[in-house]
């Protein structure tokens, strides 16, 4: 199963090429027949399945629009599967995929667990040695965005930067789960982008003559904004081994073709999925909904030479192999962008 969180968008809009949402609610819902980025085919809202909305925690969930709430409510998706057995005919409730935004599958986790230092590769191209453990940072709901929403460029970085990453969706609450019993507590799998402001980082290659960082990593990856994710989770049960899946990012900027910035395999990633849900969860309770995201390979612009950074009137692009890509408008603190800009072309089409 393909889960998504979707909003209505008006016809009429639509077709005049405005793009403006409604201000209907978000609704849960099962995709079909995605096609290559993941964002097209047709919806099922979830409400439509029989049996779902029954159980009191279940309507809540489903109510709100709340992945995360309803992970907790449906224990390995048991009601969503026999409702999905139990539709004879799903056509009268599907809605096409044109005929709706996707927004982030979880929009409010309750733990974003990010990973770093997670691929060969992207430590070979900063001169470090390979760790003995993994190494763990957070983000929180506020820098959580979906597939064409804007990533905002505070004004007190000069040096934003992407980095594609397979995350991970838990399904049950994993406390002290031994590598072997891991992937058990997995509900699915998405796509996000770890935006980075590698100046207030630290890093050298990003920082002015005389500028250090802030010695830690709260504000480089926490900002509002800093994590887009989409635009599905896909289940475990139809993705059942991500251990050699593509990971790819783009930057599109004015007046050049988009610039491939990353182009990797999970199959490089030094702790794997259930090596890292038996670290985080030995001090860590994870629990339904909650994301971890499990590093980026190489190829982010502050490595290049020269550095390479997003700049307002950019889109970053991230791609996971069965999963889909998701497309983001960078603009300036005030909401700007360049007229003429990939930016701003994506803004006017919505």
């Amino acid at each position: 199963m393909r889960f998504v969180r979707f909003r209505d968008v008006h016809p009429s809009e639509r077709s005049a090429g405005i793009g403006l949402d409604l201000p209907e609610r978000p609704r849960l819902g099962l995709q079909f027949d995605p096609g290559a980025d993941g964002r097209g085919g047709r919806i099922l809202p979830l409400d439509a399945l029989p049996g779902v909305t029954d159980d009191e925690d279940r309507a809540r969930a489903v109510d709100a629009a709340d992945l995360a709430a309803y992970l907790g409510a449906d224990p390995q998706l048991a009601a969503a599967r026999a409702g999905l057995e139990r539709l004879a005919d799903p056509s009268p409730f599907l809605v096409p995929a044109t005929d709706v935004r996707l927004l982030a599958p979880v929009h409010r986790p309750g733990k974003i667990v990010c990973v770093g230092y997670n691929y060969r590769e992207h430590l070979e191209e900063q001169g470090m040695p390979i760790p003995d453990r993994p190494s763990l940072f957070a983000k929180w709901a506020n820098a959580v965005v979906g597939h064409g929403d804007s990533v905002v460029r505070p004004e007190v970085t000069d040096a934003l930067d992407l980095e594609a990453e397979l995350a991970v969706v838990i399904g049950t609450r994993a406390h002290r789960v031994p590598e072997l019993l891991a992937l058990a507590h997995v509900a699915g799998w998405t796509a996000v982008n770890d935006i980075s402001a590698r100046d207030l980082q630290g890093s050298k290659p990003a920082l002015k003559p005389g500028a250090r960082g802030d010695g830690q990593w709260v504000r480089a990856k926490g900002s509002d904004t800093f994590l887009p994710m989409g635009p599905a989770v896909v289940t475990i049960d139809e993705m059942p081994d991500v251990s050699d899946v593509a990971i790819r990012s783009w930057r599109s900027t004015a007046g050049e073709p988009p610039t491939q910035m990353q182009d990797g395999t999970t199959r490089t990633m030094l702790f794997g999925v259930a090596r890292l849900i038996e670290f985080i969860s030995a001090v860590i309770t994870l629990e339904p909904g909650d994301v971890i995201a499990t590093g980026t390979p190489s190829g982010v612009g502050v490595w290049r030479t020269p550095p390479v950074f997003l700049e307002p009137g950019d889109v970053a692009s991230v791609e996971v192999a069965g999963i889909g890509r998701i497309d983001n408008p960078v603009v300036a603190a005030d909401g700007s962008v360049p007229r003429g800009s990939p930016a701003a072309a994506m803004l006017t089409q919505g």
